[in-house]
């Protein structure tokens, strides 16, 4: 295959870092890589597997001859910018959720619809990394079974913060750390100055993302609809609670499925194994740090309902900066081209 020209947008950020790993990773074709992000980053340089290549500035950029170009500048640029890459001839994959709910743009997990990624007309949106790793887990079980109903609560990393989050939540770690009797009897210093709405070193917050209609969050809406839409199926009913852990690297999602037919614990093992990108742990609990800086998403604790029997309960891991963005960004990159 000849080598393509790939540009890799908000290149500078934990995301658009990962995606140019990826690309080496997976021995991406590049034949030219241009890299792009805000003026506040333009005119640096980054050392890449190709070499050293200078940060261009996104608004200034001209897209004239680039085939591959990978998105994830956040949603406001993508809506401004991916038009016009599209239009000069690039096939743009792009990260945020500015296009993923347009119904001429295709929403595409590798290994789950991967079809639908052929109907684009020149932007590909990569779903929400919940949605994504979720999907790996569900998705074999609703193609043998027709999926119908769901209750998931998620355990989403800072990383899916960005790197502020990681930041974040190091700095509340060594504060807290520094009166961890504080942590067991109260009476702890709040560290300030923090991007959640409550601590999360040492914490949880049953809030991940911002509140939107009827008390849930954007993050909780996206798990509904972008389910329905990946999986081609608008009648699924999604119970979601969207969570935010402190864990570096790695959302797990806990989830209760029910389907047009019984399904046992054992076909249920089987169809997961089976599927490409997915494995299953018998033997141990998959947990963040097991999936972080891996490709494959794992699934534990598999087993039928006991409330409402005929269903399966799962539990499923996944690097959000992998499966969850990068590796399925390049993953469809490779499908189109």
């Amino acid at each position: 295959m000849s080598g393509r020209s790939v540009a890799v947008v908000g290149a500078t950020g934990a995301v658009g870092r990962e995606m140019l790993a990826t690309l080496h990773r997976r021995s991406f074709p590049v034949g030219s890589l241009r890299l792009m992000a805000s003026a506040r980053s333009a005119g640096t340089s980054l050392d890449t597997p190709w070499g050293e290549v200078e940060v261009e500035d996104l608004a200034e950029a001209d897209p004239a001859g680039i085939e591959v170009a990978l998105f994830s500048a956040g949603g406001a640029r993508s809506r401004e910018h991916a038009p016009r890459f599209a239009a000069a001839g690039a096939v743009v994959v792009d990260n945020s959720s500015a296009w993923r709910m347009d119904p001429q743009v295709p929403l595409v997990v590798v290994g789950v619809n991967d079809a639908a990624a052929r109907a684009h007309r020149g932007i590909i949106a990569n779903p929400n990394c919940t949605t994504m790793v979720l999907l790996m887990a569900v998705a074999p079980l609703h193609r043998a079974a027709g999926l119908e109903s769901m209750v998931v609560a998620s355990y989403q990393s800072v990383s899916g913060s960005g790197q502020t989050g990681i930041e974040t939540l190091s700095a509340e770690v060594a504060h807290f750390s520094q009166d961890a009797a504080a942590l067991q009897y109260g009476g702890w210093a709040d560290p300030g100055h923090g991007m959640y709405a409550r601590p999360i070193g040492f914490n949880v917050l049953p809030l991940a993302g911002a509140l939107a209609e009827g008390g849930y969050t954007d993050e909780e809406w996206k798990l509904v609809n972008e389910t329905r839409k990946i999986l081609d199926a608008p009648q699924v009913a999604v119970e979601p609670t969207c969570v935010r852990v402190p864990v570096m690297v790695g959302h797990g999602l806990a989830a209760s499925c029910w389907f047009s037919r019984p399904l046992g614990a054992e076909e249920a093992d089987r169809l997961i194994e089976e599927a490409p990108g997915v494995r299953v742990w018998r033997d141990r609990v998959p947990t963040p740090l097991d999936c972080a800086g891996h490709d494959e998403v794992l699934v534990g604790r598999l087993r039928e309902t006991l409330g409402r029997p005929g269903g399966i309960s799962l539990w499923v891991v996944g690097d959000n900066l992998r499966k969850g963005a990068a590796l399925n960004a390049v993953q469809i990159a490779e499908l189109v081209i």
